[in-house]
């Protein structure tokens, strides 16, 4: 074999392990803990449900006070029927949360000198509570004036509805500030938009006897369905009275492929990162920083994807690796894919997106519009933890393993520096652990692999292709070395 032939072998050879090595893990792992919308401050949670012009929007409320203050008012493009309006219960978004947060995973190294222990795996909750506030409401006048007129008044379960137009915004406002609504002095600049468009106002209110029968004290959600060919979410009314920003986790439902906004970039969150074990104890800060930073990395103007996934019933694999049993029909039916009554269900798509977007003003002039799109690729935000290996290390196999092991976790201290920005400091400790297990004529040596840097990785990943370069320009290389000196060869033999 030539010199040339066999180089050619080395670099083959180590491609197929990194590709053998990267999808290796897809086939083991534990689910350990999530970081849910719970985490956000001033945050909102809606299930949108698109197909052709049909749509379905569920809102929740996080609303914590005194009901009589509780107020809604959202945009919608027609004036919807009172068969339009539903009210659910609030554990079908604590089901769809529960499935598509952002994860924490976990995998144990066998020992390499054989020696084996059980993997463990742990089922953990990270919760954190925060509260909103809405703009309160009194008694609504039902006088036709400021060129404001009620197009249709319902009650439906424990809330009284009004469907409102308004001929321009200034009356609008006085209209809504005489009625009890506590409107901002900004509020005309982004009604204006909405009244232009011919669009209406659901206009919602708690009615407290219907509340005190049902003997409970949470607000359940609202969902409304009505045929529009705009598929989007209305949000800068939620920010006349918003001094700051403010996150929404979006669970989309289509029956072909993801949903993307068409008017702000989607971006995929950075994904199957190996960081240290000690992020278990605070993967919610962990993950709370790491959205943090890659919300000003791209401009404060991005909606980010966390999950995409195809939950079909013909579709056996949900996640890698699950939370859960996944929603059943009865969830979705609840979030209002009114396919799965269809004949033939069992063959029904259903494709689930969420999405999370942090909205300010400034960054977010417009309200968000969206496309239903063919891509059926799955994705999911996890985070991974590797346990080392337990037992005897004294074989040659075994001190290779504590060298690497060190570097690994090198690496995974760098991982998390670069994902969140935090300080190195203190983690020696972590790198450093097992090194009393490498015997004194072994040596440890600290490779110099670079600082970590955040990749935002959108086609799959960067150093595949980076490899296939490598042989690409090692065969080319080699056929014109070939070529060459064949020719002067001839040329000699002339």
């Amino acid at each position: 074999m030539s010199h040339f032939r066999k180089h050619l072998s080395k670099i083959a050879g180590l491609l197929l392990v990194f590709f053998t090595f990267t999808e290796a893990h897809a086939f083991c792992g534990f689910y350990v803990a999530k970081a849910d919308a719970k985490l956000f401050n001033n945050r909102s949670e809606v299930i949108l449900i698109r197909d052709g012009n049909r749509n379905v929007i569920t809102m929740s409320s996080d609303f914590k006070g005194d009901l009589k203050d509780f107020a809604m008012v959202v945009p919608v493009p027609t004036v919807l029927k009172e068969s339009d309006i539903k009210v659910v219960e609030r554990n079908v978004f604590d089901v769809l949360n529960d499935y598509s947060a952002p994860r924490l995973v976990e995998y144990h190294d066998e020992n390499p000198c054989g020696y084996h222990v059980e993997s463990l795996c742990y089922s953990t909750m990270s919760d954190s509570f925060d509260e909103r506030a809405l703009m309160g409401l009194s008694s609504v006048s039902m006088e036709k004036k400021h060129g404001v007129t009620i197009e249709a008044q319902y009650t439906v379960e424990e809330y009284d509805i009004l469907i409102l137009s308004a001929k321009e915004s200034v009356g609008l406002k006085i209209w809504l500030n005489e009625n009890g609504y506590k409107i901002p002095e900004t509020a005309s600049d982004v009604l204006d938009p909405y009244i232009k468009s011919n669009m209406k106002f659901f206009v919602v209110k708690v009615n407290l006897k219907k509340m005190k029968d049902r003997k409970d004290d949470y607000l359940r959600p609202i969902q409304i369905s009505f045929e529009h060919a705009k598929f989007m979410l209305p949000i800068r009314l939620g920010m006349a009275n918003s001094q700051g920003s403010q996150d929404m986790i979006v669970y989309a439902f289509t029956r072909s492929g993801r949903i993307e906004c068409t008017n702000y970039r989607t971006v995929k969150l950075p994904t199957d990162r190996n960081i240290p074990l000690y992020i278990k104890e605070k993967f919610g800060d962990f993950y709370k920083s790491l959205f943090d930073r890659a919300y000003n990395h791209e401009g404060r103007n991005a909606v980010f994807l966390e999950y995409a996934w195809n939950l079909s019933p013909y579709n056996y694999q949900h996640c890698d690796p699950c939370v859960g049993p996944p929603p059943v029909n009865q969830d979705f039916v609840n979030a209002g894919i009114w396919w799965l009554n269809e004949p033939n269900q069992s063959q029904q798509t259903i494709f689930f997106t969420r999405l999370h977007v942090r909205y300010t003003r400034d960054k977010f002039p417009a309200d968000l519009q969206f496309q239903v799109t063919p891509n059926s690729e799955n994705f999911q935000c996890r985070y991974i933890l590797t346990h080392p290996a337990q037992g005897d290390f004294s074989c040659d196999a075994g001190q290779e393993y504590l060298g690497d092991l060190f570097n690994r976790r090198k690496r995974e201290i760098d991982e998390v520096t670069a994902l969140t920005g935090w300080s190195r400091s203190g983690s020696a400790t972590y790198q450093n652990e097992y090194n009393q297990f490498i015997l004194k004529n072994k040596k440890v040596e600290d490779k110099e692999e670079g600082p970590a840097v955040w990749i935002n990785d959108q086609t799959g990943n960067p150093f595949k292709w980076i490899l296939v370069a490598m042989v690409l320009w090692v065969v080319v290389f080699g056929l014109r070395y070939k070529t060459s000196v064949h020719a002067g060869m001839m040329l000699k033999n002339h």
